[in-house]
């Protein structure tokens, strides 16, 4: 089998995997795209068979407690700015540089990615500025093909994606596919479930370089740009946990607003003697006139009578509230109105109610973690080309500032009373109040020093003596 007729047999099978509809079914539940749209009311028809009637009341509501999970889960973990932590000065404002607010919106929006998908992609490309730059690409875009069985050593990695374009006057939609291998960036058109090469532009390499003269020359990163942001070592999307419990959420809801509105079911109808033809007729001067008209047959007077049936709201709640509680659960997750938050909770209140997500989130960060490891290699690549030193044997720490509730009045007693039992700076640290703790530590000695310079001034030295014999 050729290289070729390789990649386009692993590209139908991944078009038809499971894996990648539980990829595309995590971004459809996140965007509110959910199986109760598609819902039909049916009904017990002849010979017991389901059917399907349109003259019943067939609400789809969708409570999107998904998306509120992923979104809480993202926040947590990744809405404040990463910590760089090395003992190069130079090299830690240089990490600031990169990995800048731009840089932090993608990462932010790579969470997603990672829970909707279980798998996310960071490609570090050069843009046309020559600028270093990130790009997110979307998951269920993107074939791997990794070295080892854990998924830690990628190999290369095929892209299927689509574009629009022309032809003469006609808009057509073309399927391009893109192999990223340690060589450079082959190119494709997906045509007919086989491979044709791209003839506008069928290869590139990951870098070209211009000098000042226009003369081009061709360089490739020494491994495959492309690091994988997972989930979990499984990368098991968190869709597959929760799908059922957000589907019974969306189905109770629609069944309680639709028996709420089928007032002439609610109440059911008990004719004799109808002056009329059909119950067909019967429901249309119901709903016209309101009113019918009975009739006497051999001596048996007409009569229209109710029968009540009436919807227990409690019992939609009971189990509404269920359902979202079990889907916290599942999704380990956190219910910011949970009774241990009443009144005045202490910090081991609010540790307990985050203890389901900081698990998630350990896992998840140990992950990314492992992956920044990577995406610091081409770092320092960049930097050692653009002559800004050599940090390769540097030693960096990513710390991720996870955005948890906390009880301040309750640490900052703790940090007044660690006072000459830790040092300043990790007291500092650990202060609520403390955005960067290097700005606070220098604020703190240059007020040490107006101080010392205020009581100086307030007893001038006598005799005439020189202020550096003090």
């Amino acid at each position: 089998m050729s290289h070729k007729k390789f990649l386009e047999r692993e590209i139908i099978k991944f078009k038809k995997s499971k894996k990648r509809k539980d990829m595309l079914e995590g971004e459809r539940y996140y965007r509110g795209d959910h199986d109760i749209l598609n819902r039909r009311r049916t009904v017990i028809g002849e010979n017991g068979l389901l059917q399907e009637v349109e003259n019943l009341p067939n609400n789809k509501i969708i409570d999107n407690q998904y998306a509120k999970l992923v979104d809480q889960k993202v926040n947590y973990l990744l809405a404040k700015p990463l910590t760089f932590e090395t003992e190069n000065d130079e090299y830690a404002e240089l990490l600031q540089g990169i990995f800048n607010n731009r840089f932090l919106r993608t990462f932010k929006n790579l969470g997603e990615d990672s829970l909707n998908h279980g798998i996310a992609w960071l490609l570090p490309y050069y843009n046309e500025l020559g600028e270093f730059c990130f790009k997110k690409l979307p998951p269920y875009e993107v074939l791997p093909f990794w070295k080892d069985a854990e998924h830690t050593i990628l190999d290369c990695a095929v892209r299927i994606y689509q574009v629009e374009a022309y032809e003469g006057e006609k808009e057509v939609t073309i399927e391009k596919v893109e192999l990223y291998d340690a060589n450079g960036i082959h190119r494709f058109i997906w045509k007919n479930n086989s491979l044709v090469d791209d003839v506008e532009n069928p290869f590139t390499n990951y870098l070209i370089a211009e000098d000042e003269e226009g003369n081009q020359s061709n360089w490739n990163w020494a491994k495959v740009p492309l690091i994988p942001f997972k989930y979990n070592n499984k990368e098991i999307p968190l869709i597959t946990r929760v799908k059922s419990l957000q589907d019974g959420i969306n189905t109770i809801l629609s069944d309680f607003q639709n028996n709420m509105q089928e007032d002439a079911r609610n109440t059911i109808l008990v004719l004799q003697n109808y002056d009329g033809t059909n119950l067909g007729e019967f429901r249309r001067n119901l709903a016209q006139y309101g009113a019918v008209k009975v009739k006497t047959v051999d001596g048996a007077a007409g009569d229209l009578k109710t029968l009540e049936i009436h919807v227990n709201a409690e019992n939609y709640k009971v189990i509404l509230e269920l359902f979202k509680k079990a889907l916290i659960e599942n999704g380990r997750g956190f219910d910011a109105k949970d009774d241990r938050m009443s009144g005045t909770p202490n910090q081991m209140n609010i540790q307990s109610m985050y203890s389901d997500i900081d698990l998630d989130a350990n896992g998840m960060e140990t992950e990314y973690q492992a992956s920044f490891e990577e995406l610091l290699w081409f770092v320092n690549v960049h930097l050692s080309n653009t002559g800004n030193g050599d940090f390769e044997k540097e030693k960096v720490k990513v710390i991720f500032n996870r955005d948890i509730l906390i009880n301040e009045s309750e640490s900052i007693e703790n940090c007044v009373k660690s006072v000459g039992i830790l040092s300043d700076e990790t007291i500092v640290t650990q202060h609520p109040w403390t955005s960067n703790t290097k700005l606070e530590l220098q604020r703190k000695l240059e007020e040490a020093k107006s101080a010392m310079d205020d009581y100086k001034n307030a007893f001038p030295l006598s005799g005439g003596e020189k202020d550096d014999q003090t």
